[in-house]
């Protein structure tokens, strides 16, 4: 943000503080029931931006000029409406009630409504329930809501998806954090919640399960995550919280267990009415879990010969064997290579500094400037597994915010000059050392070549010394030279590697960014008779690799999108139904615009029983690597799908299909083996050829119908269910094709047999390009949840999800991986007060058994086994020093369970956490 904006914005904040005067309204707020102080509640004044929260003592103070109508609400008790005037002093009671019927939601309608009338399905985690968590923190206890999935890839980093086609860098759904899109650029998703707020700050989740592309475009096809910070003017003075915690108690290695620390503090100070501020900085180390899974998943290997013995084994989480070859007379080897933990950075932190100004114009309009700085360590287990080092990820928000609007601009920027590949680490660093058969040590581009001459030789026994026959001495004599995990030479090359991008190294850089403006106008008090929102949004990419990605090198790469949505809205009958029309229009510049309506009914015969139906519409364009990668890696090039990235290059337009090259190839060399002449032996098999036909990528779309009903039973069991059934197609996939430079075809249509003699030579290139699958399948669903609110304050809730994928007539390439249990359960047991001091939470959750395809394995199945797990915590007040003790555990069973093939085995974390909460209010 410009310098003199600031100075400015301060200067004039600086008079409005000189002439501001207002008068206040203070009083305390007790429980109904028992009649003791109540902490924590929202005090607001209907229509303004003002606002404020009850301390430990129930007080609170709010100023006001004059008389207005308070809005008092908290989980767990109903919502009350109170006009006061100005310095009034109030004791107000609050009756406890089923909590989610007071639970205000934004994100279904980007309005506020009534979590009950919500026209589709949506979860909310609100800041009590985050103190109440088991879990080792907020986004790890999301796993508790319901159709809510969650995959551990690193101790610092986690990925949630909903309905489906789940990943571990999940790019189908949108996390935003106060309004903000949380993905690096470069990236193309959110790095879960390595880069978001700490738990002190978060004042509620809201989670929509499901297309929401109608309101928030094209990042948001399987769903989104709306994360709300606390506001400086309500939630005022110092909070703190310390963590101490352990991991890798008995996880079967020698390595001992592992200390975890966590320590997070906060400050916000209102001076008055008109300006707040609020400061963040937290910061978490601890050692990441193991990926050290040494199963032989050779593709090329016979299940029933694969395992230790097999001299061609790649093993799972050991990193160099995927370079193997079939040598004459001996059978498959592969390289030995590297485990994973001397590869990767299993010393993991998180580092979070947030600050922001809030400066009321008027009591209608608001205007906040914040600004972020994070930077962390994570694993990420994508095609290979990945070390996020160092990541940096800047944010900048500027916002003017009105009662019946909003306008937000924001920026996001990424450094990523120290990450790196394990997997290009462990073949690399196998290159530095290999010798010949003179001992001379050789260049890594021969270094594979040489280690396989080296090992047929030694199994032949041309080497003396050596046993013949024997893949054990082959293996020790081709490896003399390799340098060890531990020595000054291994440590050296693994710097070096790191340090060198591009494909004779292992590095990684990206310095992507993007802008963002957006806004709303809520034209609602215009038109009276009808409830009408209008907005849109505009953003630009600015791509930076270094050319070590995309074709970005001494060039300016950028990608523009925006997007406009209109909702309508209008009750009948008393309020007993509800109708809403949205539609959204977004165009980015390499794709056709695409419109996604959304259409939606409640229908409400008492206050206490809703039934909502709706029909929703989605699309992902596709992410900026999807479009813009050009990577050369030798023997083919990858190349993204927009159509400005492969001009010149001839692949989507003059290329042959990988299968009819594979079988022209075959019959012509079986011709040539007969003594055909090498023209005549081309001419008898061209016509095998088929040109390819591989359309520019575009938009997955989805169209989903749900039904549901949430209703209060008893006046004490808050019960939730829906149903829903979504189609799909033009999933997104990638196809190779085989390129020659005369064209494919003559002008009569048969093939040309000059293109043909070059895909046998130097001149063909092999292309692995992005486009989309004609194949359509659908899913269907069922997802219930129940709450008892139980006497003596004693809560128990419950939910389960059923999900069903249909591949129908598709070829399963041409679909991406479900990687979706068809079951999965939470319980939830606890009571926040079951004396003035002690409260305890108990969480389980169960999933069933499902099959996991990634490209980490090339898309071979490995099994994720059905495993449940406990969270359990139990707390202790210090009303007087206003601190809470917690004692927990995730996964206090201590179960080592994998939840993507290929990451690692996540067992129990158990902490010690001091929380200090508004200290010096």
């Amino acid at each position: 943000m410009n310098r003199y904006l600031c100075f400015l914005l301060l200067y004039v904040c600086c008079i409005q503080l000189a002439c501001a005067q207002a008068t206040g309204i203070s009083g305390h707020i007790y429980d109904q029931e028992s009649g003791k102080p109540v902490s924590g509640v929202s005090i607001s004044i209907k229509g303004s931006t003002r606002g404020t929260v009850s301390g430990p003592d129930g007080y609170f103070e709010l100023r006001s000029s004059g008389a207005a109508t308070l809005v008092i609400s908290l989980v767990g008790y109903a919502r009350l409406e109170k006009e006061v005037s100005s310095g009034e002093i109030l004791k107000i009671y609050l009756q406890p009630a089923i909590e989610e019927l007071n639970q205000v939601v934004i994100s279904a309608s980007r309005v506020e409504e009534n979590i009950m009338r919500s026209p589709v399905s949506i979860e909310k985690m609100d800041a009590r329930t985050i103190q109440q968590t088991p879990s080792a923190n907020f986004y790890d206890g999301l796993v508790n809501m319901k159709s809510l999935d969650m995959v551990t890839s690193s101790l610092t980093y986690k990925q949630i998806n909903t309905r489906g086609f789940n990943t571990t860098g999940n790019s189908r759904f949108l996390q935003l954090v106060d309004g903000v899109d949380n993905q690096p650029s470069g990236l193309g998703f959110a790095m879960g919640n390595l880069f978001g707020p700490h738990d002190i700050d978060v004042e509620s989740a809201e989670l929509i399960p499901g297309a929401a592309s109608a309101l928030y475009g094209p990042i948001a096809f399987n769903g989104m995550l709306n994360t709300s910070t606390k506001n400086p003017f309500e939630y005022q003075g110092l909070s703190a919280q310390t963590k101490f915690g352990m991991n890798h108690i008995g996880d079967g290695t020698d390595l001992g267990a592992k200390p975890l620390y966590d320590l997070a503090v906060r400050y916000a100070k209102a001076f008055n009415d008109r300006l707040a501020f609020k400061l963040n900085a937290s910061y978490l180390k601890g050692t990441d879990w193991y990926a050290n899974d040494y199963t032989d998943i050779d593709p090329n290997t016979p299940a029933a010969k694969r395992g230790p013995q097999n001299p061609g084994k790649n093993q799972l989480n050991i990193y160099g064997d995927e370079v193997a070859q079939t040598l004459p007379d001996i059978g498959r080897v592969a390289r030995t290579g590297y485990e994973e933990k001397d590869l990767a950075t299993y010393g993991v932190y998180s580092l979070k500094l947030n600050g922001a100004l809030h400066y009321r114009i008027t009591s209608k309009l608001e205007l906040i400037y914040q600004g972020n700085y994070n930077q962390g360590t994570a694993q990420y287990t994508g095609s290979n597994r990945f070390v996020i080092n160092d990541f940096k990820f800047v944010q900048q928000r500027l916002e003017l915010t009105g009662s019946n609007f909003y306008l937000r601009a924001y920026t996001n920027h990424e450094y990523s000059t120290n990450s790196y590949n394990t997997r290009a680490l462990g073949q690399q660093i196998n290159r530095t050392w290999v010798k010949d058969l003179n001992g001379n040590t050789v260049a890594p581009e021969k270094a594979d070549a040489t280690w396989f001459e080296r090992y047929a030789a030694a199994y032949k026994g041309i080497v003396t010394g050596v046993t013949p026959q024997d893949h054990n001495m082959a293996r020790s004599f081709a490896d003399q030279g390799r340098i060890l995990p531990g020595s000054e030479a291994y440590d050296a090359a693994r710097e070096r590697l790191i340090r060198t991008r591009g494909l004779a190294g292992a590095g990684i850089l990206s310095q992507c960014s993007l802008r963002h403006i957006e806004g709303m106008y809520d034209f609602s008090p215009v038109f009276k008779i009808i409830n009408f929102q209008v907005g849109g949004n505009y953003r630009k990419y600015f791509l930076n690799t270094g050319g070590t990605l995309f074709d970005d090198k001494d060039k300016k790469l950028t990608n523009e999108e925006y997007g406009v949505f209109a909702q309508a809205s209008r009750s009948f009958w008393k309020n007993h139904l509800k109708l809403t029309l949205s539609g959204r229009y977004d165009k980015n510049e390499n794709f056709t615009g695409r419109f996604t309506p959304r259409a939606s009914a409640v229908f409400s015969p008492s206050e206490d029983h809703h039934f909502r139906a709706s029909y929703q519409t989605g699309f992902r364009n596709p992410t900026i690597g999807d479009q813009y990668i050009k990577l050369n890696v030798g023997p083919i090039i990858i190349l993204g799908g927009a159509p400005v990235n492969s001009q010149g290059l001839n692949a989507y337009e003059n290329s042959v299909t990988i299968a009819s090259f594979s079988a022209f190839a075959n019959a012509f060399g079986s011709d040539m083996q007969k003594g055909t002449p090498f023209p005549q032996a081309v001419a008898n098999n061209k016509d095998k050829l088929v040109k390819s036909n591989v359309p520019y990528i575009k938009s997955e779309k989805v169209k989903s119908y749900e039904i549901g009903y949430k209703g209060l039973i008893s006046k004490k069991v808050l019960f939730d269910v829906n149903y829903y059934f979504s189609r799909y197609t033009d999933f997104m996939i990638n196809t190779v094709v085989a390129r020659a430079k005369s064209n494919i075809l003559l002008a009569d249509g048969s093939v040309n047999p000059a293109a043909a003699a070059e895909l046998l030579g130097a001149d063909r290139q092999l292309f692995q390009l992005y486009t989309n699958a004609a194949d359509k399948v659908s899913i269907q669903g069922v997802s219930a949840g129940i709450t008892y609110s139980m006497p003596g304050n004693y809560k128990i809730s419950s939910n389960a999800t059923y999900i069903d994928f249909n591949i129908r007539n598709a070829d399963p390439n041409n679909i991406p991986a479900f990687n979706t249990p068809n079951w999965k359960t939470n319980v939830v047991f606890g009571n926040s007060r079951l004396t003035d001091k002690l409260g305890f939470n108990v969480a389980w959750h169960w999933q069933s058994a499902f099959d996991w395809y990634g490209t980490f394995t090339e898309m071979l199945p490995g099994k994720v086994q059905a495993y449940n797990l406990v969270d359990a915590q139990v707390s202790y007040r210090i009303p007087s020093m206003k601190t809470i003790v917690k004692l927990g555990g995730s996964n206090i069973g201590n179960r080592y369970i994998v939840q993507a093939y290929g990451s690692p085995a996540v067992g129990g974390l158990y902490y010690i956490s001091l929380n200090f909460d508004q200290l010096f209010r």
